[in-house]
């Protein structure tokens, strides 16, 4: 087995805990290699240890068995896109606050020895794809595990949002933006922005609408089969950006529209330590824990 142990170097200062997974590994018998999740910022200080042998990330990915993370969930979230790529399961380690998508804090590396005797099982997640058209042509494409947040972009203005279901308008919102989430990002801004907790391993998307101008507005909870479509009404000046699990906001204008359907590609998450996910819940979310 061939275990690739990506570290966030901003959350794991001098990759202490994943130098200690790969010992942790090593001495149960399992092939280890380190590598950073992306490329540093220029002029940014970071204790990365001398003799700490550094993989390429995009060599090693076709090579390895499984994928660790070392940070927040936004480090799983740049990971995910990689490793539904090359079908590789990933484990998230918590180096971060809430970490809702980890499976191990920093306390619990030892159980990673449970790796090398097949001691685990994997949590299959939907993705969604994610397109941007202007008329039939297509300008990007991506893939989310969490969300695709359309925003605003400014504190002085309302947006104005069309969101259609198979062609079918669902809403036309007023207000900061909406939310088109999977069941793994119900826990995640939807939920912020009033959205209801789905369990993750279900199939289906969910719309929230952010800060809306309106009384008779809530989330929706549509079918998994459904394509989502947003867009500005027609003749609208304005713009909207879209922004996919974190990544760099994109402008939109009234030519564009963007189609979020299921995808083909799902994720699939290690598990180790067999927590429920109320327990999660309750414990990463602030609720009451017995």
């Amino acid at each position: 087995m061939r275990v690739l142990l990506s570290s966030n170097p901003y959350r794991d200062r001098g990759l202490r805990a994943a130098l200690e997974a790969k010992k942790i590994l090593e001495r149960a018998g399992v092939e280890a290699a380190l590598c950073l999740p992306f490329v540093p910022k220029k002029g940014d200080r970071l204790e990365l240890p001398r003799h700490a042998q550094l993989k390429n990330m995009e060599e090693e990915l076709p090579r390895a068995d499984l994928l660790i993370c070392f940070g927040g969930d936004g480090t799983i979230l740049h990971a995910a896109r990689d490793a539904t790529i090359h079908d590789l399961p990933i484990l998230g380690v918590n180096m971060g606050s809430v970490g809702f998508m980890a499976e191990l804090e920093r306390s619990e590396l030892n159980r990673l020895a449970q790796l090398a005797k097949g001691d685990y099982t994997t949590e299959e997640r939907m993705m969604l794809d994610v397109r941007v058209y202007r008329g039939e042509k297509l300008l990007s494409e991506d893939l989310a595990l969490n969300d695709a947040v359309f925003s605003k972009g400014s504190i002085a203005r309302v947006a104005d949002i069309e969101v259609l279901a198979d062609q079918v308008l669902i809403r036309q919102l007023m207000g900061d933006g909406v939310i088109v989430a999977t069941p793994t990002g119900s826990t995640a801004y939807s939920m912020s922005a009033g959205g209801p907790i789905v369990e993750p391993t279900s199939h289906c998307m969910i719309v929230t609408p952010v800060c809306a101008h309106q009384l008779a507005v809530r989330a929706m909870v549509l079918g998994a089969e459904r394509t989502v479509t947003v867009q500005l009404p027609k003749g609208n000046r304005k713009s909207i950006y879209l922004s996919v699990d974190g990544g760099k906001a994109m402008r939109l204008t009234g030519n564009e529209r963007v189609e979020i359907s299921r995808s083909q590609h799902t994720i699939r998450l290690v598990r180790l330590v067999g927590r429920s996910f109320y327990q999660v819940v309750n414990q990463k979310l602030g609720g009451y824990v017995p």
